[in-house]
């Protein structure tokens, strides 16, 4: 049950994607439009001042030409040349400066700087040669720097090879500063019209991302109910989601937990009847041998010690039973419960045969011990050795008389194995793979004539698989039977 009440509790996590996948699609939505917004408006704004710029550039250049032309660099009372500078200043609602080679501004269209002097990193630069030059200010103007070279007019005047290798004299600057509010003013119209644009894609992206959750989200819905109808109780058939790869396999896998469960529950219904059954049989023996004594007023001693010992001996069975149960209660458990050390395999073998001669000997059965080679492991002595003992018990109780038991210790570099065979009465064929259930008994008259209780190759083989270890069997009847135990030199914890 707690199984299942995990599984359930992960496939209700999917109630709570409903709103992560709905936040997922929009974000992913959101994010490529603001990437997108800034992009494009970025890229507007750079190739506005891209262009405004080298617009600006065309026409200074032409009125540079016109300065050296007039003369104007030498006497700046021109009116064409004042007019041209006038309306360049006009156009892009700027300022037009003339500095000549002393750094002394000869014409301001503002006319609030002549005469006075300028000095600045861009036209430092541009008399030394660099040519033009344009920057933004911090108040929203494009700032750009044109020389006034003296070879363009020369170069027409003066026709020869000298003259044209001679590079060009700057005699003045032009600094002109254009006005960035028309671009400003179109630049924050497209945002205006953008930002209502994404508002209606956020809208729209809205509906898809509700639409979507919804939808892709439905199958795991379906799974939720049909998980919740089974835990009420309302049914017990399988889920089949197919929508999805994902949903099929966690309908699979639902299925095959349900199917496990039904299974031990199978189980443990029969286990609880098993135990029930052996734990009742002893007393009803007790119970009619003592109601036979109460119904007779004079018992002889002979009858009366007839009966205590069989009471007394359907209260060993009892408590044989009840012994076994604890065990595997006990190898039933985590790997937690194991006390796990370095042992030598030789001695817990020998040890665990010679306790068990004496009952060899009144079976008249012999134990032969053969050790190819010294063992040390990582074991839990306690279990292993209980394990062991319910192989070479068996062994030595469903044996022929004048019969053998016999133990072989051999080991690898990674794993030990002990094999324990017998030429006893052998196991049929059709019973081998029921052995290690709980309770269940080859010749159940036979196993209650030599005191079996149906537990102990269960409690085998849950020791052994406690210590990672594997346990198989080959059986004949009438010819014998061999177990074999295989288990790891170190010890794997999990």
């Amino acid at each position: 049950m707690s199984e299942l009440k995990e599984k359930i509790g992960q496939i209700k996590i999917f109630r709570s994607l409903r709103f992560r996948l709905f936040l997922i699609i929009m974000v992913v939505g959101m994010i490529p439009g603001i990437l997108i917004h800034f992009g494009i408006m970025e890229q507007y704004m750079n190739n506005a001042i891209s262009v405004r710029t080298s617009e600006v550039q065309t026409q200074v250049r032409i009125i540079a030409d016109h300065l050296l032309t007039y003369n104007y660099m030498h006497d700046n009372s021109n009116d064409v040349v004042n007019a041209e500078l006038a309306q360049l200043s006009n156009l892009y609602d700027g300022r037009v400066l003339i500095i000549d080679s002393n750094l002394k501004i000869i014409k301001d269209t503002y006319g609030i700087s002549e005469g006075k002097t300028i000095i600045s990193e861009p036209i430092i630069r541009c008399f030394k040669g660099n040519g033009v030059s344009s920057n933004i200010t911090q108040k929203n103007y494009i700032e750009i720097v044109v020389p006034i070279e003296e070879k363009l007019v020369t170069e027409f005047v003066k026709n020869t090879t000298s003259s044209q290798n001679q590079p060009p004299r700057v005699v003045g600057v032009m600094l002109t500063s254009v006005s960035m509010d028309s671009i400003i003013t179109s630049y924050e119209y497209l945002e205006s019209r953008a930002f209502i644009i994404e508002i209606l894609s956020v809208v729209i992206l809205f509906g898809i991302a509700y639409f979507l959750s919804q939808r892709l989200l439905r199958p795991f819905e379906k799974i939720t109910e049909a998980i919740n109808e089974v835990k009420n109780g309302f049914t017990d058939e399988e889920i089949h989601v197919t929508e999805y790869i994902e949903t099929e396999h966690i309908g699979d896998a639902f299925n095959q937990m349900m199917g496990r469960m039904k299974v031990l529950d199978d189980s443990r219904q029969e286990f609880v009847s098993n135990v029930s059954h052996e734990l009742k049989t002893p007393l009803a023996s007790m119970k009619v041998l003592a109601d036979s004594l109460l119904a007779q007023e004079e018992v002889p001693n002979e009858l009366y010690r007839e009966f205590m010992t069989d009471i007394a001996e359907e209260i060993d069975r009892e408590n044989k039973i009840i012994t076994d149960l604890l065990s595997l209660v006990k190898m039933t458990r985590t790997s937690a419960d194991m006390n796990v050390e370095p042992m030598d395999i030789n001695a817990i073998v020998e040890l665990m045969l010679k306790r068990l001669g004496p009952i060899a000997a009144r079976a008249n059965v012999q134990l032969i011990f053969e050790s190819r080679r010294k063992v040390s492991a990582e074991v839990d002595e306690v279990k292993l050795t209980l394990a062991l003992s319910n192989l070479v018990e068996n062994g030595i109780k469903y044996n022929v008389d004048g019969g053998w038991v016999k133990v072989i210790l051999d080991a690898d570099h990674k794993y030990f194995s002990i094999e324990i065979s017998d030429s006893g009465i052998g196991i049929p064929q059709e019973s081998i793979e029921h052995i290690y259930e709980r309770f269940y008994r080859v010749d159940k008259s036979h196993s209650r004539e030599i005191g079996g209780t149906g537990l102990g190759l269960a409690i085998t083989r849950n020791a052994i698989l406690m210590h990672r270890g594997s346990i198989n069997v080959k059986s004949e009847e009438g010819v014998g039977t061999t177990f074999t135990v295989k288990i790891p030199l170190s010890y794997i914890a999990t």
